[in-house]
């Protein structure tokens, strides 16, 4: 069985409040992982296939090779499951988890493309050059 430690379920559990034994809303939080999991799968981390928990049972592991996962992505989904399953009352809360939220996406960004790092201003040719 798997730990609450490895466990991905019980680990975004543990951050947002119901302890691991709990099960009553695990549906509920398990479909926002899986939304955020699609998220990352579009941003291209994790797997080629996009991927999805069932239970308590799937681990880290199971998404990506020990050692290869970021602790960002694990603070990441954590993140986006709070503001979808318990968002903050205050709006200025809302907007703090929001923006750092938008800084993770960033530095996940840079990290699954480092040479891409800002984003490349348009092209623009100046096509009137010889028309004066």
């Amino acid at each position: 069985m798997a730990t609450i430690t490895d466990s991905i379920l019980d680990s975004v559990k543990k951050r947002i409040g119901p302890s691991a034994e709990y099960d009553y809303y695990d549906p509920d939080i398990i479909m926002d992982i899986n939304s955020t999991f699609m998220i990352l799968n579009q941003m291209g981390i994790g797997p080629e296939k996009p991927f999805s928990i069932s239970d308590r049972m799937d681990t880290w592991d199971d998404f990506m090779p020990e050692g290869e996962i970021p602790e960002l992505v694990k603070t990441y989904i954590y993140m986006k499951v709070k503001l979808m399953f318990d968002p903050p009352l205050s709006s200025s809360v809302a907007t703090a988890m929001n923006e750092q939220i938008k800084e993770m996406e960033w530095r996940l960004n840079v990290a699954v493309d480092p040479g891409k790092t800002e984003e490349e201003p348009a092209v623009e040719e100046n096509q009137n050059e010889t028309e004066d």
